[in-house]
């Protein structure tokens, strides 16, 4: 699912979107309550990443298959491509795949997702409009008994152009508990989207990551959402004034 208009710079990008479970694959051996879980999507993200696309005008690409099936935010020589194991969880049906069957699941989420993104970003292009791509995530309050205090993680590589005034907004905020390539880093391989799509372009991105609990309903994700369009705006704003129209391509 994806949204290609939009007069914004931003690309917004929500990699574990859905849950959404094909019959055809049948819940993976896992039951139901389990495919709610974290396991399968990012609870929350989403919504913000809605949210975002909305209020900063902004197209939105969204994977609309879990990433038990196949995870669009790693490489495909990545071992938790396709999970055998999620955090504790395993997962019966994505043991002992075959080349075919691999491949299969390739071609089902992981190639389309990406060449989705290709299109909008080309589709902009040839308006004269850069894309400046923003991921965002969802991250559990604790993962394998270790307990994560942060609220929010901006995650970023040498490229800090958008998270470092993202990261300096955000701390103008006394009460948020915020992590810098926390709880995850670009050395974790869950940089991938963003080192295909923006690195080669030298386009401004970075990687956002809530903490699940922070947005559990409507009323929380449209604050989130809302905290955050205001910091990207005032970015935007920005680099318009220094560049007279929007830099990078």
């Amino acid at each position: 699912m994806s949204s290609t208009r939009g007069g914004s710079p931003y690309l917004l990008v929500c990699e574990h979107a859905s849950n959404h479970m094909p019959e055809s694959f049948a819940g993976l051996g896992l039951d139901a309550e389990t495919r709610k879980t974290h396991i399968a999507w990012d609870p929350g993200a989403v919504e913000v990443a809605r949210e975002l696309s909305k209020a900063l005008d902004a197209p939105l690409v969204e994977a609309g298959l879990p990433r038990l099936l196949i995870d669009c935010n790693r490489p495909l020589d990545a071992p938790d491509l396709i999970p055998e194991i999620s955090e504790t969880t395993l997962v019966p049906g994505n043991h002992g795949l075959n080349t075919a069957e691999r491949m299969a699941r390739i071609d089902l989420s992981h190639r389309p997702f990406h060449r989705r993104i290709e299109e909008v970003i080309a589709m902009r292009a040839a308006r004269g409009q850069p894309s400046w791509i923003v991921t965002v995530h969802s991250f559990t309050p604790v993962y394998r008994g270790v307990s994560r205090p942060w609220q929010i993680g901006i995650i970023h590589d040498e490229d800090d152009r958008i998270a470092r005034p993202l990261i300096a907004a955000l701390r103008q905020d006394m009460g948020l508990h915020i992590g810098v390539n926390e709880p995850y880093s670009p050395a974790d391989r869950v940089y991938y989207t963003l080192e295909r799509h923006a690195r080669p372009r030298n386009a401004p991105c970075v990687m956002i990551e809530i903490r699940n609990d922070e947005i559990t309903d409507a009323g929380t994700q449209t604050a989130w959402g809302r905290k955050l369009t205001a910091i990207l705006k005032k970015y935007q704003e920005t680099m318009r004034s220094a560049g007279g129209a929007y830099p990078y391509a």
